[in-house]
């Protein structure tokens, strides 16, 4: 029987089967200004001719499921014709959730996925436990990660032992991708285009520009400067939709200094914006939000575990989620958890070679395990039992906490001591 693997994120779905690779798609519909009546799902916004003015559809809100529709909508779309074909006579789902999900939600996905769409068998996990998995798949001699997820709603710092999260280390940062976007949209409008309508570009716009600083007041400094002393000034090229199909930053030698282009092209000039929008991961405060930054939240979590547990997890820190994708990011997490953090532990942290597809490739190697079929709910015990038989989060973790217990003792570390 084969299996789907689906991390069903806030903004992208990756999905694929466990014998193959993952694709990653928008998980959303779209309407375009240019064509109001039709609506587009995932990866058909590829058929927008002109994506100006892209009006979102999103299930998710605040990092959680509510529109079904929509979800519906997207997931048909996926298991169709038009993607992967699903045969739910011979399939078995992984799919991912938030954590601290309601109780409604989940009752709502086991429904759809084992009474519309009639799966044989459904794993609910949430994201962070398949990339702990994975890590210590990689790492069979660690005991401890926290997994640092940082995506489109929110972020996340999730402290694992033995494949098992502590409940008292968790942390939540309501700070992700989208306020990101949003805040740079402002920036913008403010300072030179209104732009509050075009998510769609601006978000393309902070993935070809940003970047975390390492040094906040330094680069601050050489914005401030004029012509080609001002290093941290770029000039991105927007899209037009006939000539100009995906926007770019212009080369450094081709930059105008004075402003005025020949060519036509419609330019946004970037400077502090580049690096003080992302600063928001590690100052939510700058903007008003009266939180923790990232490097905080991690020592924050850490010290709320077991002393003798501590150095293990600060030498275990994994970036996953697509806003460890900006340039500078990890340095920047390691440098300030390294002042944080006493002298005499370990620091290391982890960028992994694809963030965003990491814990979909741990539940691709969890399905591969001798004893997947005892970590999920068929449809047998599903119609037998109802939603009693879906509360199995405990089981699937102690089962993975046992495995690598099992694999301590035949490589002959003593577990229990460590």
């Amino acid at each position: 029987m084969s299996t789907l693997v689906l991390d069903n994120g806030a903004y992208t779905a990756k999905i694929g089967y466990s014998h193959g690779a993952p694709s990653v798609i928008p998980n959303c519909q779209f309407r375009s200004k240019t064509a109001r009546l039709k609506t587009f799902t995932a990866n058909q916004i590829d058929e927008i001719k002109d994506p100006s003015g892209l009006f979102y559809i999103l299930p998710f809100q605040k990092g959680y499921l509510v529109n079904w529709d929509v979800q519906r909508q997207v997931w048909d779309y996926l298991f169709g014709r038009e993607m992967y074909q699903v045969d739910f006579v011979d399939s078995n789902i992984i799919i991912t959730e938030p954590y601290f999900n309601f109780t409604s939600i989940q009752e709502s996905m086991n429904e759809i996925l084992f009474e519309e769409y009639q799966f044989q068998a459904v794993l609910r996990v949430n994201s962070g436990a398949l990339s702990a998995h994975r890590y210590f798949r990689d790492n069979p001699s660690e005991l401890c990660c926290i997994i640092v997820d940082s995506g489109y709603s929110f972020t996340h710092i999730v402290p694992y032992c033995r494949s098992k999260k502590q409940q008292s280390g968790i942390v939540r940062i309501n700070v992700g991708g989208k306020l990101l976007t949003n805040h740079l949209k402002e920036i913008i409008s403010y300072r030179q285009l209104h732009v509050m309508d075009e998510t769609h570009v601006i978000n393309q716009v902070k993935e070809d520009v940003c970047y975390v600083s390492q040094d906040f007041n330094k680069d601050m400094e050489i914005a401030r400067f004029k012509g080609e002393e001002n290093t941290v000034m770029r000039d991105y090229v927007l899209p037009d939709f006939s000539t100009i199909k995906k926007g770019f930053c212009k080369p450094l030698e081709e930059m105008v200094y004075s402003g005025k282009y020949k060519t036509g092209e419609q330019i946004l000039r970037l400077t502090n914006e580049r690096f003080s929008v992302p600063e928001i991961l590690f100052h939510p405060s700058d903007i008003g939000i009266p939180e923790m930054g990232i490097p905080e939240a991690i020592v924050y979590s850490v010290q709320n575990l077991p002393g003798e547990m501590q150095p293990h997890f600060f030498k275990n820190i994994v970036l996953t989620g697509g806003n460890s994708l900006l340039p500078g990011y990890k340095e920047r997490v390691y440098a300030d958890v390294r002042r944080l953090t006493p002298t005499d532990y370990d620091v290391a942290v982890i960028l992994p070679e694809n963030p965003i597809t990491y814990s979909w490739e741990g539940g691709k190697l969890i399905s591969e395990n001798d004893d997947f079929e005892d970590m999920v709910v068929t449809r047998e015990d599903y119609e037998e039992n109802g939603h009693s038989a879906c509360r199995f989060f405990t089981p699937l973790e102690s089962k993975l906490a046992s495995d690598r217990r099992a694999l301590g003792r035949r490589d002959g570390n003593q577990v229990s001591g460590r």
